[in-house]
């Protein structure tokens, strides 16, 4: 089991309205054809490392799990286990990520401070890459992990045929957690909402507020599982943290 340097019994303020998570775990897995979630992670559920990456970060105060219809029970049943204290609220999510977070924060107190929200398939994000992330948030407002983008990166057309190359100069691949002040992130979904947008993460609907985001070296393997072979580099590289 993972454990953080930091001392979690230090400070207990669940359910105090500092920094609230949202953890989204609504997505359908249909690239997988299998329930990436509850597979198996170094024998525990994929869903659980997420969780529990927030409840041992003291930095968290609370933890909102949002998930697909139909999971609820099972989701929560996983989520007590390793966050027994910080777990506020598991509740059923939307058609589409945007409406899922939109729910996780209508469940987050108007007086919390920041807010941070996560993909629960980024299973290996660390206590230090969220304490980094919010620190960054504190300072300028909205902050993400990322990471710089290594590969060649090429455009093609519709029939499959390079058309152009795309320098990777300042070019960084966005991953969660994404944290926010919480009026800023509260404001940018009501903007999303009224005009009808749809955004695929919350750094695209801050920016379109105006909002500057700061990007943060997430300094370690920090991606999301979408294919079988995803999974299996974050059981390759989880055993490595268990045996260290």
């Amino acid at each position: 089991m993972r454990r953080c340097k930091n001392n979690l019994a230090k400070k207990r303020r669940t359910g105090a309205a500092g920094t609230w998570a949202v953890i989204v775990a609504g997505g359908s897995s249909r690239r997988m054809g299998f329930d990436k979630l509850t597979a198996d992670l170094e024998g525990r559920p994929t869903l659980a490392w997420s969780v529990e990456a927030f409840n041992e970060c003291t930095a968290i105060d609370a933890i909102v799990l949002v998930c697909a219809a139909g999971v609820r029970k099972e989701f929560e049943a996983i989520a007590r286990l390793v966050a027994p204290q910080k777990l506020q609220a598991v509740i059923e999510g939307g058609a589409y990520r945007q409406m899922s977070v939109a729910k996780g924060l209508g469940r987050t107190p108007q007086d919390a401070a920041m807010i941070a929200v996560h993909d629960a398939a980024r299973p290996l994000v660390t206590c230090g890459m969220i304490e980094r992330c919010l620190e960054a948030a504190r300072n300028s407002g909205a902050a993400a992990c990322a990471h710089p983008v290594s590969d060649t990166l090429k455009r093609i057309n519709d029939e499959g045929f390079i058309v152009d190359s795309v320098g990777r100069e300042h070019l960084w691949a966005v991953e969660t957690p994404q944290i926010f002040r919480a009026e800023l992130l509260r404001h940018a979904y009501a903007e999303a909402s009224a005009s009808d947008v749809r955004y695929t993460d919350e750094t695209s609907a801050v920016q379109a507020v105006g909002a500057p985001v700061a990007l943060v070296d997430s300094g370690g393997w920090n991606g999301k599982i979408t294919f079988p072979q995803d999974l299996e580099t974050a059981r390759y590289i989880a055993r490595g943290r268990v045996i260290g």
